[in-house]
Parts: structure tokens; C-alpha cells; sequence
């Protein structure tokens, strides 16, 4: 099982509202396989050492908080607990007082930055569309929670207080019984046990699922996939079914059944903001000009953005005018442009989506939906 701890939107607006003039960014692939981390862990030594080279301090105050934030990294190094439990992508922020860390289901390409700020996209990507959701095998006789991951093998999750069939969830030999109270039989009262036994699932996942924002995927035969969606307490539940064998299909099947599913769920969320997009344009409520982009998101007017995860211009941005200058050469003085366009218009509310460029209109390093016409 992937151990994650993919970050919430008040985790990403924190680390947006963060500014630091030491604030180290760092984004590794990694592996869940216990014997293959030391490898990790020899890359993200590598990272941090990249990223500490970024930084130049010149006062006595600046050379003791270098060390501290040094500290900081080592210890994380040293860590052989927190390197047994990985995923497939490590995201780790880092200033002289403070380090988190946020593992997540998708890979990273190596990256170290420093700034005075932290270096977001990358994990905006991760929660964009992080090729990963659990699959509820449900049926009358058995029930599992098969989580799905990018790259690895399909497994089965433990989940304490799991009933293991409708009729243990009744505390009957067979939900084809009469009810306790002896009125109800046939059809009318199967379905009673089958809603009962939803629900005592449902109750199950929910201490395993909370925190999660990854998509529940439903695999149940056609009357207690209803029964259950009618209990279902989880807010990312799919709104399609997997087809197929369901009870009798292996973890590797349901995966393969899943993954289309996954690929229909993130066009879909996107062909819908881009039918948006086209509404708004119509109105003036639009652009993918970074430079106009820049203003609105300084004065939150960003409703939505798409933001290019490729896109690499460096350059600051004015903090009260929003007026852009380029930079030819990146360093721990400026930023990427876009990078802090997504930045400021987390902090202004706006929902916001790392994507490829060939998913933004135009192409362009950016688009986004205003509020009003800016």
C-alpha cells in the first residue's frame, strides 16, 4: 500500500501564503518498495545540496539560519523511519524553522529550488491529476477496497471494521432470512440487509478515505451499486460504475477496468472548464496573457486558472501593481513568472490547475476565467 499524504487546498494556500527569504522547494520520484528507498534518499541528499548551493548568505544572522535550515535537511536524511513509508513522488518545503513533506501517489521529475518562496506547480500537478483513486469491489458475498496507482501493482486495503459479506453485516447466515422483527421477507427485506450492509461500509471506509480527495471508483452488481450510492457519505464517489465480473475480477482487472475511468473523469473536469472558458470569453471575462494574467491575480480577480506544469519563465512580478519584468537567468532573487501567477491567485481564492500545454487554449502558458471583466 502507498503511503500518501497528498495535500489539501488549505495545505497549498499555507504554503502560498509562505514567504521566506531561505525557503527551499524539492520534488523527487520515489518508490513504496522498502529496499529500493536508500536510493531516494541518496537523490534527495543530492536535491538539497543542489538547492543550499542556490543560497548565498552574507550576514551572520543569514549564516545561522542557513545552518539551521542545513539541519533541517539532514535530519530528514537521517530519518530511516520516515524513508521506509514512500510513494511514488516526494514533495518536500523547507525553511530554517519548519520542514513538511507530502508524498503522493504520482511521480516527480528532480527538481531543488530557492527562493523566498516556495516553488508550487509540481505539487499542483500532483492534485490536479494524480493517475490514482481507490476501486470499492462491493457484492452480497464480499466486499474489498482495492487502491490503484500509477505505475505499481493494484492491492488490496486493509480496513479495520470492514463487514466481510452482507450477511456477517447483519449478524445473519444468509440475508434471504426473515427479518428480527419477522415482517419482512423476499425481495423487500434482502434490500433492507443490502442498505444495512451499505451503510456498515460506507461507516468502514470512512476512517481510511477522510483527508483523501482521491476519486472512489464503484465495482457492484446493478441493485447494490444504487443501494449503495443512496448511502454513500464519501463526496469523490464517480459518478460511473466499473462494468464487468466485479466480484470475480482480480486486483490487476480492476485496476485495468479503473484507468479508463480515471482518463474520462480528469477530460471531463477539463472539457468542462474549457466550455466555461468559452462562455466567459464572450463576456471579456478571460485572458491568456500572462502580463494581464499577472494584474488580475495580484487583485484577485482569478476565478480559475490552467497553468503550463512545462512553462519556465523567470522574472518578478510588482507586489501592489502586479506590473511583470523578464529575467533572462533564474535564481533565488526571482521566481517563475507563472509559478507565481498560480501563487497569487491561490491566495485570492481561485481554483487552479497544472496541466500540459496542449490542454490550455491557445497553447499559451496560461489561461484563466475572471471574476469580472479586468
Amino acid at each position: 500500500m502507498l503511503h500518501v499524504d497528498i495535500p489539501t487546498r488549505t495545505d497549498i494556500v499555507d504554503l502560498a501564503r509562505h514567504r521566506d527569504p531561505m525557503s527551499v522547494s524539492l520534488f523527487l520520484p520515489t518508490t513504496p518498495v522498502t529496499p529500493n528507498a536508500d536510493a531516494d534518499r541518496i537523490l534527495f541528499k543530492n536535491l538539497a545540496r543542489e538547492a543550499l548551493d542556490q543560497l548565498a548568505p552574507e550576514t551572520s544572522e543569514e549564516k545561522r539560519r542557513f545552518r539551521d535550515l542545513a539541519e533541517e535537511l539532514d535530519d530528514l536524511i537521517e530519518d530511516d523511519d520516515f524513508w521506509r513509508l514512500g510513494a511514488n513522488g516526494l514533495a518536500v518545503f523547507a525553511t530554517p524553522e519548519n520542514l513538511r513533506t507530502f508524498r503522493v501517489p504520482t511521480t516527480f521529475t528532480p527538481g531543488a529550488h530557492a527562493s523566498d518562496r516556495f516553488h508550487l506547480k509540481p505539487l499542483l500537478r500532483a492534485t490536479t491529476f494524480c493517475n490514482a483513486c481507490h476501486v470499492l469491489a462491493l457484492a452480497d458475498g464480499s466486499v474489498r477496497l482495492v487502491e490503484v496507482s500509477a505505475g505499481l501493482p493494484a492491492v488490496v486495503v486493509k480496513v479495520p471494521g470492514m463487514p466481510e459479506s452482507a450477511a456477517d453485516a447483519v449478524g445473519k447466515a444468509s440475508i434471504a432470512d426473515r427479518t428480527v422483527a419477522g415482517s419482512l421477507s423476499g425481495s423487500t427485506g434482502k434490500n433492507l440487509r443490502l442498505r444495512q450492509y451499505a451503510r456498515k461500509v460506507d461507516a468502514a471506509l470512512r476512517n481510511v478515505l477522510a483527508g483523501s480527495d482521491l476519486p472512489l471508483l464503484l465495482a457492484a452488481v446493478d441493485r447494490l451499486d444504487a443501494i449503495y450510492r443512496s448511502v454513500n457519505t464519501y463526496p469523490h464517489l464517480a459518478a460511473r460504475s466499473l462494468e464487468g465480473g466485479r466480484e470475480r475480477m482480480s486486483e490487476a482487472e480492476l485496476a485495468a477496468a479503473a484507468r479508463p475511468l480515471l482518463d474520462e473523469i480528469y477530460a471531463a473536469r477539463l472539457a468542462e472548464w474549457r466550455d466555461t472558458f468559452a462562455q466567459r470569453e464572450r463576456a471579456g471575462r478571460t485572458t491568456t496573457d500572462v502580463a494581464h494574467a499577472a494584474r488580475a491575480a495580484t487583485f484577485g480577480v482569478v476565478q480559475s486558472m490552467l497553468v503550463d506544469i512545462d512553462t519556465a519563465a523567470p522574472g518578478t512580478i510588482d507586489e501592489t501593481t502586479g506590473a511583470i519584468a523578464f529575467e533572462e537567468h533564474a535564481s533565488s532573487s526571482n521566481f517563475g513568472l507563472v509559478d507565481e501567477i498560480a501563487r497569487r491567485a491561490l491566495l485570492g481564492g481561485a481554483d487552479v490547475l497544472a496541466v500540459r500545454a496542449d490542454a490550455i487554449p491557445g497553447g499559451r502558458p496560461l489561461a484563466a476565467i475572471l471574476r469580472y471583466a479586468f
